[in-house]
Order: structure tokens, then C-alpha cells, then sequence
């Protein structure tokens, strides 16, 4: 359990996200981040001096990702500090976050930067040498499309991982178009009154759309309409599945940055001083090969016992579900209405599966968006929870107001 790691409220921004091959298609994420960080500070009116160490994420390489952590330091104006990266598929952020906590709550940081970003467009496809190949062939590779289609340890594509959590729990397609459905209105809610939800933390990213010109992304891009009667007229992805390409979340680029700080530090910085939000415990896990839709549950787990909470305590969750089997499996084991209720939302406002995962931010976004719902209702606990590449999961709690 964390005691010192405090978050100032509004020190956070997220951009939007847009689906691959968009506009954010063409930009380096390391370039895009730092200097979108950068115009936030400015705006802010903060000193990016202040910060006394980076934690950079991302998980796709990008040119120069050799230096990506101290060029993205530099690069946001904070060009005399340490930084490291960290990656870890789409519990990225989460770790940066807590990796910047765990520096506060030992005293190494007093005020720490997490940066996360991403570019699933135009990924890079790598080249390895094979001597002994036949005629010196080479060993290549597309860094994006054939690790998302073949886990090395299992030799499963990611969603082949969720159809064997559906038929352990005996999940159907019925049930898989009625969550998408209602995880697709929950996001349509945060478009209502002109976008005023996810105008309480996005921050455009401006692209270059010529030598000369550029433009601001400032809203998410390629999110699908949906549908009942769309939903049950898509066939599963796979012959004999629950999941079908309605039911599954879409590679996007974006980046947000979160941060970290001790609690007097987050109250000198932070919108409100009023909504103090604490940074409370850490769950990980890897659950059995070839089940990575089921990993959020035990690091969920991990992370109540130790808050010393149960799930009834959590007054928030957001997860990241790249399919929707995650949810039904997340609700099941965990006891708890997937579609949420009055008193325990649920996805509220959107999830990775409606506008996508950078993998680096995704978490990030999600935690961002969850720390402004609970500060709506006043306070209280909040859970994010999600799975990542390699069976893995990740979980956090705060504790908000």
C-alpha cells in the first residue's frame, strides 16, 4: 500500500486517440509527445523544470527510440533530467505510474513526469541477420501485425486468448453484442453537451499536414457507429467463436502524461486542492498461457488486498478490454453487474475496446478519465484494471477527494 504518491487533480491530460492510419500516421510518437507535453506545460503556465526525473512509455519503436526517454525529456523542456523507459504492452502506463509512485513513496522523487505514447500506424518492420539461413536469408519481422497475431510463448493470436476465456466460462455472442453495445453508449455519453466530459481532459496533439501547415487532432478518430441489429449481423472472427470484429477494440496513435508528486506538491499544483487524489496500491499478474482476457482478475485481486479493500469499496472502474469477453469474465469472477450500476459504474464514458489502444497510453487515458468520474461524484475509490500481452494484467487503485 502506497501512502505518499499523490496526483494533482487536472495534472493530467490525455490526447484523442485516432485509429491507425489516421491523422497521427505519419508523426514519430516521441517527437509527437514530448512536444505535445511541452505546448501542455506552456499552457499551464508550469516550468518544465520542476520535474526531477522522466518515466517515458511506449511500446512500438519509433526512429531514435535508442534515446527515447532523455530526447522525450528534452523535448518537453526538461532537458537536464534523468529518464527511463518503460514498456509493457498495454499495462504501460500503469507501470510508469506506479514506477513514479514507488519513487515518491521512497523519497527518490518529489515530483516525477510520466510520459506514454504510441503510433500503431506505419509500424516499423524489423530485420534480423540469420547467417545460417539458407543463401544468408534474413529473419524479418512486422512489429505491430505479427506479435498481435502469434504469441511466441503459446503461438496463439490475442484473440484466439479471449475465445478460450469465453468457452471456459460459457460466454455467447449474445451476451459479447450486448456489453459492445452498451460499452458503445457508455462513450457516447462523454460526447454529450459538445464532448463537455472529455473536454475536462483532452488535449489536442498538432500534426503536420505539410512542410508548412499543421492542424490540431482534437477529437477521437474512427469510432464505429453501433448498433443492435449491426452487432448480431457480424459473424464471429473466428469460425465457432463468440467475438466478432464489434466485440473487439482497434489499433490507434495518441499519448497522455500523468503527474506523480508528493501530496503537499500536488496540492500547490493541483486545479482543486479540495480533490486530493492518492495513488493506494499496485496489483500484476500472468495467468495461464494462452488466457490473457483473464489476467485483470487476479492483479485486480492483488491490488484490494493490498488496500485492504474488496470490490464493493471500488465506486469506479475502468478497464482496458480489448475484447469484451474481458468484462463478462471481470464481472463474473469478480461478482459485480458488467453493464454497471448507480452506485459502481462501469466503463463509464468509454473504453479502450470503443476508441482504441495505442498500448503505451491506453491505460493512461482510461485512469485519467476514471480519476475525473469519481471526482464528479465526490470522491471515492477508483479501480483500473487491464490485461496486456503475454497473459499478463495490471491493476491500480486511488483513492479520490
Amino acid at each position: 500500500m502506497l501512502t505518499k504518491a499523490f496526483i494533482p487533480y487536472k495534472g493530467y491530460f490525455s490526447t484523442p486517440f485516432s485509429r491507425w492510419q489516421g491523422s497521427m500516421a505519419n508523426e514519430n510518437s516521441i517527437l509527437l509527445a514530448g512536444n505535445t507535453a511541452k505546448r501542455w506545460l506552456h499552457e499551464k503556465s508550469w516550468d518544465p523544470g520542476m520535474f526531477d526525473y522522466l518515466v517515458f512509455g511506449n511500446t512500438i519503436g519509433q526512429l531514435h527510440q535508442f534515446y527515447a526517454s532523455p530526447w522525450a525529456a528534452a523535448l518537453m523542456g526538461a532537458g537536464d533530467i534523468a529518464a527511463v523507459a518503460v514498456s509493457q504492452a498495454c499495462t504501460t502506463s500503469t507501470t510508469c505510474i506506479y514506477q513514479a509512485a514507488a519513487g515518491v513513496e521512497t523519497g527518490v522523487y518529489q515530483n516525477c513526469c510520466t510520459l506514454m505514447t504510441d503510433r500503431c500506424s506505419n509500424g516499423p518492420h524489423t530485420v534480423w541477420p540469420n547467417p545460417m539461413g539458407p543463401g544468408g536469408e534474413v529473419i524479418s519481422e512486422n512489429w505491430l501485425m505479427d506479435n498481435f497475431n502469434s504469441d511466441p510463448n503459446v503461438g496463439l493470436r490475442m484473440i484466439e486468448t479471449a475465445e478460450n476465456v469465453a468457452k471456459e466460462a460459457n460466454f455467447t455472442k449474445e451476451q459479447c453484442d450486448e456489453l459492445s453495445l452498451r460499452r458503445y453508449e457508455q462513450y457516447l455519453d462523454a460526447l454529450k453537451d459538445d464532448r463537455a466530459f472529455q473536454k475536462q481532459y483532452m488535449f489536442p496533439a498538432e500534426v503536420k499536414i505539410s512542410r508548412k501547415k499543421t492542424k490540431l487532432v482534437e477529437e477521437d478518430e474512427g469510432i464505429m457507429p453501433t448498433t443492435q441489429e449491426g452487432l448480431a449481423g457480424l459473424k464471429p472472427v473466428i469460425p465457432g467463436g463468440v467475438l466478432s470484429f464489434g466485440a473487439q477494440t482497434h489499433p490507434a496513435d495518441g499519448n497522455c502524461l500523468v503527474v506523480v508528486t508528493t501530496e503537499e506538491k500536488a496540492k500547490e499544483l493541483s486545479a482543486d486542492p479540495t480533490i486530493p487524489i492518492q495513488i493506494v496500491s499496485y496489483g500484476f499478474s500472468r495467468t495461464k498461457p494462452g488466457y490473457m482476457a483473464a489476467a485483470p482478475v487476479p492483479a485486480t485481486q492483488m491490488a484490494l488486498e493490498n488496500a485492504g479493500l474488496t470490490i464493493q469499496d471500488i465506486k469506479t472502474i475502468k478497464t482496458h478490454n480489448p475484447f469484451v469477453v474481458n468484462d463478462l469474465n471481470f464481472a463474473l469472477k469478480m461478482g459485480i453487474d458488467p453493464m454497471g450500476t448507480e452506485s459502481q459504474g462501469f466503463n463509464n464514458y468509454g473504453s479502450s475496446m470503443i476508441y482504441g489502444h495505442p498500448q503505451g497510453p491506453t491505460a493512461g487515458r482510461l485512469i485519467i478519465e476514471g480519476l475525473e468520474e469519481i471526482a464528479m461524484k465526490g470522491g471515492g475509490y477508483f479501480l483500473w484494471t487491464g490485461c496486456a500481452a503475454g497473459d499478463t494484467g495490471g491493476a491500480m487503485i486511488f483513492k479520490v477527494g
